[in-house]
């Protein structure tokens, strides 16, 4: 790792007059790289310049740094300096990646004359603009028109726009669409809940994907162990980034290899767990096919819809069976799981005997498949407004037609993470 260095030891260092605190005076400064990898080139693509600050031979954080530069009014002045400092580290090691660098939202306020000092600053040390992505915060700017117009600009002269945090605060989609980056850096925090719930993890799988489908790369920061490395790889996000994969460094072809090695055992390790987990999931599909199966021969044979759906409803996450004649209209009310009951509270849409479900999609894709068990996508069931998946399958006789349907919740089963092929 490089020492630190004090400002007043770079060559650039323009004499200034003395104030009552001066940053540059009172802290020490170390430019450190963080990398990025796309795991499916399986290499790195970017490093993330950041600054690690000392004051009395102590580490402080750089927000300290940052607070004591906004009271002595000289944000933008640490920020060029910091800029031009990441800039020459960078350019001093030919590794081909994108350089990341943190824009502060006051740079942002006079666009033009903030560009031409980083244009500046990269022709100074050899880096193309098109090799440095501008990470700036959607949410931070107090002047919106700025922060686009430094957006709009910065893209003419070569620079890649990147969103940081994303996903935390008031972050909305109409702003991110007109700053149209390149990238979009998902918070951390996303990350942290999707692994301890499994809705916040369906919701970020969500994001990634409506991120992806608008145009933008996606970038999930913050991956610290092996569970956040398979949930950030199960959202097919484009960028990963996280102490798992490589600690913020110097850069050399030393960070490159490590971080290299430990993204692909990482990825191995996913891969395996990935593999068992799908070996299960076939186990207990096959297992609900088979029961679905024996529940319409038993229909077939006579038995009563009580009886023929008993074996059916003890399988985990199964809440209730149903039948519809051909025309979408159920017959009889719910046959309900041992471990299910009425919900306790009022709702008048539980007793369902007579509804009509033609306009479902598992109605449709009963009738349309008559030889498959069929799958629905997931949804809110009227019964008991729970995500439910819909299986349903088409009964036929010699005189009349009717649809199957066994409701199940998802989360239930395999922390919510079991995908359902359009049919069994």
């Amino acid at each position: 790792m490089t020492s630190v260095l004090s400002f007043s030891r770079h060559r650039t260092f323009q004499a200034r007059p003395s104030r009552k605190k001066d940053v540059f005076n009172e802290f020490r400064f170390n430019s450190v790289y963080q990398p990025i990898f796309s795991p499916t080139h399986q290499k790195l693509v970017g490093l993330e310049a950041l600054v690690r600050v000392a004051r009395d031979h102590q580490i402080v954080s750089p927000v300290e740094l940052f607070k004591s530069a906004h009271h002595s009014n000289q944000t933008v002045e640490l920020d060029s300096y910091l800029l031009h400092r990441h800039l020459e580290r960078f350019a001093a090691h030919p590794i081909p990646a994108w350089l990341f660098l943190n824009i502060n939202p006051e740079t942002c306020t006079h666009p033009a004359s903030s560009l031409d000092r980083l244009i500046e600053h990269c022709q100074a040390c050899g880096v193309s603009p098109d090799r440095v992505v501008l990470e700036l915060v959607e949410t931070a700017s107090e002047n919106p028109g700025a922060l686009l117009k430094f957006i709009d600009i910065a893209k003419a002269r070569g620079f890649q726009i990147a969103i940081d945090d994303f996903g935390t605060g008031d972050s909305n989609f109409e702003r991110l669409w007109r700053m149209d980056p390149m990238i979009v850096k998902l918070d951390r925090s996303l990350l942290v809940n999707a692994e301890q719930h499994h809705r916040a993890r369906q919701l970020l799988e969500s994001l990634v994907r409506m991120i992806r489908e608008s145009g933008s790369l996606v970038l999930l920061e913050g991956i610290e162990n092996q569970a956040q490395a398979g949930i950030a790889l199960a959202t097919e996000a484009d960028l990963l980034q996280g102490f798992l994969l490589g600690m913020p460094d110097a850069v050399n072809q030393a960070t490159v290899t490590q971080g290299e090695a430990a993204l692909k055992s990482v990825m191995n390790q996913s891969r395996q767990s990935s593999l068992k987990e799908s070996s299960e999931h076939e186990k207990f599909l096959r297992l609900l096919r088979f029961e679905i199966l024996e529940a319409c021969h038993r229909l077939a044979r006579g038995e009563s819809f009580t009886a023929a759906c008993e074996t059916t409803l003890r399988i985990e996450g199964v809440k209730r069976c149903f039948l519809l004649n051909r025309d979408g209209v159920q017959q009889g009310n719910l046959v309900l799981a041992t471990h299910d009951t009425a919900p306790h509270n009022f709702n008048p849409l539980y007793q369902s005997a007579g509804a009509c479900w033609a306009h479902r999609e598992y109605f449709r894709n009963a009738l349309s498949r008559p030889q498959h068990i069929n799958a629905s996508r997931p949804y809110v069931a009227l019964p008991d407004a729970v995500r439910t998946v819909t299986l349903s399958t088409s009964l036929t006789s010699v005189d009349n037609r009717q649809v199957f349907c066994v409701d199940l919740h998802p989360d239930e089963i395999f922390d919510g993470q079991l995908c359902f092929p359009h049919t069994l």
